[in-house]
């Protein structure tokens, strides 16, 4: 009998090692806030400045679209899918402050251009973060389009402000455009909350891809469904309360809340078998 064919070799890029997920304590997301707002106060000014600028954004789609709610409502509900990417450069502060390395406005910037420049050393690892924003980007902008052709062909009269809508969406006697609407904003929002928890400080930290931070991220959701759903509703919470404040509440509820998902990451899976991505100390 002749020997059976050795089995060929799995490629690198083949393999999905997916790391093992931490165990958490109850009340594990009020610490990953206290955390947050701890590291917001290490570094006040650019913690906030992230904060500022999405007030800014908030505002600007608010002034573009108020008099069209279809837009402004969809438009919110998508700025709040791409929150974990604008919120890189806050898990690169937290990252370095646990390091113990030196937060400034340069750090930011490398977090944000630094990647053309790790081509040379991750040439396919690290497109994973570009890959997952575009993802992400994508996403928010389906839910847009969704949302706004659910409440134009629906919406028994033209809805153009918040009380139109109040008054013939919410408030309507007849029919279940709200419901629809907001189960079929939730079917979007699981989802990608799920995908999305854990991934982008991984993508940040560790050269995984796209898979594997995803697969990672449900992973943890799943392992730890009761923490998970206390920290999905927290960030909801703090996001409305910001929202609601006229944009202000974003400047500290941002990065507070950007901090604290660094640290969530950090108590929820164990990288020690991952290798890191380069950071500007590194490359020296």
């Amino acid at each position: 009998m002749q020997d059976p064919s050795p089995t060929p070799p799995v490629h690198p890029r083949l393999e999905l090692f997916l790391p093992p997920i931490l165990p958490l304590l109850k009340d594990q997301p009020m610490q990953w806030l206290a955390l947050g707002f701890k590291d917001l106060a290490r570094s006040p000014l650019l913690s906030m400045m992230h904060g500022l600028v999405l007030a800014l954004l908030g505002g600007l789609i608010t002034w573009v679209a108020h008099d069209r709610f279809w837009l402004l409502a969809g438009s919110m509900s998508g700025f709040m899918v791409v929150a974990p990417v604008l919120a890189t450069s806050l898990y690169a502060m937290s990252r370095a402050m646990e390091r113990g390395e030196k937060v400034d406005f340069r750090l930011l910037i490398n977090t944000w251009t630094q990647w053309q420049m790790r081509l040379r050393h991750e040439p396919d690892s690290y497109w994973s973060l570009i890959r997952f924003g575009l993802l992400l980007g994508l996403a928010a902008t389906g839910w847009v389009i969704t949302s706004a052709a659910l409440i134009t062909l629906l919406a028994p009269v033209p809805i153009h402000t918040p009380i139109d809508f109040i008054r013939h969406v919410v408030l309507a006697k007849q029919g279940y455009l709200f419901e629809i609407w907001v189960g079929l904003g939730a079917m979007m929002a699981l989802p990608m909350f799920a995908s999305s928890v854990i991934s982008m400080p991984l993508l940040l930290d560790r050269q995984v891809t796209v898979m594997q931070a995803v697969l990672t991220s449900w992973k943890a959701v799943l392992t730890h469904p009761f923490q998970m759903t206390f920290w999905a509703f927290l960030i909801v919470g703090f996001s409305l309360l910001g929202i609601c404040s006229l944009f202000l509440g974003l400047i500290l509820v941002v990065p507070m809340l950007g901090h604290g998902s660094w640290h969530a990451y950090r108590h929820m899976v164990d990288v020690s078998d991952l290798s890191e991505r380069l950071t500007e100390q590194g490359e020296r």
